[in-house]
């Protein structure tokens, strides 16, 4: 019978909570919405009701190693203190670990969810099998994980993998950090639909101005949509943003020399109309990456085809030495299955 673990995965807007073998095998999954919830008490009583729930429902499996939980924000890993985040308002400086050990009498795991979302790719996703390699995620602002000898690196104290907070433009757009021109100022959902914005604002966009008068939920995606139509202000948009992720991961690949990059998160999906300009860039500004970078790089970034072109590019990779570039595999799960792998591996 397979031991398993609880992942969870707790955002500002669902809390996500997963039964994994230490095979990877997700044995259940439930899903609540945290947006608009009373209060922080309620959404870890929640939590804490789902893990018990889970860990006596499959314990006739095999042995319960634990629970661990990916968290937005600044994770003091000592003291298992949610210090800030954007995304949990109201969270900051609370004992999250304690109140947690405290409900559920047994004890957990506490770690950043982009750090798990790394985790995730390197046990089961686009990565599996690679020991050195870290995950870029691109949602409303850029977060990331970075992954040595198969174990999440920390830093100093937690903080490694900041990739969203590289200054690119030193007199960019103020960033929510206190810094101006940060990557995720331009390489985000965020950047993506400040910058039609200002070509709304402009008079020069017409479609993109028409969309946004139209389309209540204007954003991204619908930024995306008149791109892949051939909408030159929206592809030029794609290229700026795709311009400036390759300044930030040419910078990331210098200095880490790792075996693959991983880009995850919701603008991820976009990866046709940015990618191009961001492997030139690369080439352009990575001595690292133009001496390493495979023969066909958006082939070996692009996983449409499914998990076989990832494993061709993984053996690119450990064979030849390539610097790969490839899009996530795991989805949304991936904090999940990383948090889950977390709590395996501490037992």
């Amino acid at each position: 019978m397979p031991d398993f673990s609880i992942g969870v995965d707790l955002g500002g807007t669902n809390l996500r909570i997963a039964a994994v073998t230490g095979e990877g095998q997700m044995l259940e999954k439930v899903t609540f919405g945290s947006k608009g919830a009373p209060g922080r008490d309620q959404v870890i009583d929640q939590m804490c009701d789902a893990i018990l729930h889970l860990s006596s429902k499959y314990k006739a499996t095999g042995k319960f190693l634990g629970a661990g939980i990916g968290i937005p924000g600044i994770v003091d890993l000592q003291t298992g203190m949610l210090r800030k985040s954007a995304n949990l308002p109201g969270w900051e400086e609370y004992p999250v670990r304690a109140e947690i050990e405290r409900r559920l009498g047994a004890r957990v795991v506490l770690e950043n969810d982009a750090n798990v979302a790394a985790l995730g790719e390197q046990w089961l996703g686009a990565a599996r099998g690679v020991s050195n390699m870290a995950v870029v995620t691109l949602g409303t602002g850029i977060g990331g994980g970075i992954v040595l000898g198969g174990k999440i690196w920390h830093g100093m104290n937690g903080m490694a993998g900041e990739f969203g907070h590289v200054t690119i433009e030193p007199e960019g757009p103020p960033c929510g950090c206190g810094s101006h021109g940060c990557a995720e100022q331009y390489a985000s959902a965020s950047a993506i639909v400040r910058m039609a914005r200002e070509a709304i604002a402009s008079g020069e966009a017409p479609s993109l101005a028409k969309a946004a008068s139209s389309d209540a939920e204007f954003g991204a995606q619908s930024i995306y949509n008149l791109a892949i139509q051939g909408d030159e202000h929206a592809r030029r948009i794609f290229r700026t943003f795709g311009r400036y992720l390759g300044i930030m991961l040419a910078g990331a690949i210098n200095v880490l020399n790792l075996e693959m990059f991983v880009i995850g998160g919701g603008v991820s999906s976009a990866w046709d109309v940015y990618a191009p300009t961001m492997f030139e860039e690369l080439r352009e500004r990575s001595i690292v990456y133009a001496a390493t970078a495979p023969i066909d790089p958006l082939r070996s970034g692009s996983l449409e085809k499914g998990k076989e072109e990832g494993v061709s590019a993984r053996t690119e990779s450990r064979n030849e030495r390539k610097t790969i570039i490839t899009r996530a595999l795991l989805g949304s799960d991936a904090g999940l299955y990383g948090a889950a792998r977390m709590a395996g591996m501490a037992e």
